[in-house]
């Protein structure tokens, strides 16, 4: 089977490592920018955790990165001191993150010049769907390479839908998020406004599933929001950035996009009072009354590995 190599091995990246050594994929290679993250997910896999980006190269068959943002991405293929494309002739390399599509098209054409081959992979899924092999995922990229790597793809996802050219499916990636984003702010104003009105919460969200207000989040933040727990599933940070990506998708493309825009500022509040790795549902802080007024950084922890 093909061995794989891992380049970003925090919440998403490790559960992804996981779940095809769980699957009889060799985990050969492991890389962090924290040492000590990529080491003992090494010693858990029984892999390596190398000291270099070209070693992953040269360990593995084919690479996922899965790194936070666009100078990251670009850190990975582009440092003159140590990069993924070094001798990477013959080398898969699927990119996993949620970037600038720009990034993951210059990405592309470095790639083609050294003999590798690559795919542009984000995934519209959480934490306990990497580790169970359920994740969502878009591809974009030459449609043979895509073909030719289904079975691994396969192996970490329930679905997989093949968007066209490298650029694409970043694309509805930064939708996905844009539109998640924006149901999360309105669903924790929402609540915020119950609250001030002195409403039951239970009831309210019991409403809101069977009538036009109810949406995905109301299933995966509401009680979160209401109770105050945002173990991280997926950052206010990350929120953030995926904010601005979109936004500026808008705004090359001439087109206003005011929802967004005030989402983006609120995500933003949040990064700058501390709460950047809190997780999205965390928005509500800002809109409950009695939360606004004494707002103040708070302790975050992540959210724990679920089993297979």
């Amino acid at each position: 089977m093909q061995r794989i190599g891992f380049v970003g091995v925090g919440r998403m990246g490790a559960n992804m490592a996981r779940r095809l050594k769980d699957c009889g994929y060799p985990v050969a290679a492991l890389y962090d920018v924290d040492s000590s993250t990529a080491q003992a997910l090494a010693e858990e896999l029984g892999s390596v955790a190398t000291p270099s980006l070209s070693e992953v190269t040269r360990l593995s068959d084919v690479i996922f990165t899965v790194v936070p943002d666009d100078q990251a991405m670009r850190d990975i293929y582009q440092s003159s001191k140590d990069n993924l494309l070094l001798d990477a002739a013959g080398k898969l390399f699927i990119n996993c993150a949620t970037i600038t599509p720009a990034v993951h098209i210059e990405s592309q054409t470095l790639a083609t010049p050294c003999g590798a081959a690559m795919l542009e992979v984000p995934m519209a899924s959480s934490i306990p769907q990497a580790r169970s092999g359920q994740l969502f995922l878009m591809v974009a990229g030459e449609k043979a390479v895509y073909e030719a790597n289904l079975p691994l793809l396969n192996a970490m996802a329930e679905t997989i839908i093949y968007t066209g050219p490298p650029g694409s499916a970043a694309q509805i990636k930064a939708l996905v998020n844009m539109v998640m984003n924006l149901n999360t702010a309105a669903l924790a104003e929402g609540l915020g406004l119950a609250d001030a009105l002195g409403l039951d919460l239970n009831l309210v969200r019991q409403i809101f599933a069977k009538t036009g207000a109810n949406s995905r989040v109301l299933e995966t933040d509401a009680e979160d929001m209401q109770n105050r727990e945002h173990d991280t599933f997926f950052s206010v940070a990350h929120a953030a950035k995926d904010c601005h990506i979109a936004l500026t998708l808008g705004v090359n493309q001439g087109l206003p996009m005011p929802l967004t825009q005030a989402t983006t500022q609120e995500y933003d509040k949040l990064k700058n009072l501390g709460l950047g790795e809190i997780d999205k549902s965390g928005i509500s802080e800002l809109t409950f009354k009695n939360r606004r007024q004494n707002l103040q950084p708070m302790q975050t922890r992540a959210a724990a590995t679920p089993g297979c």
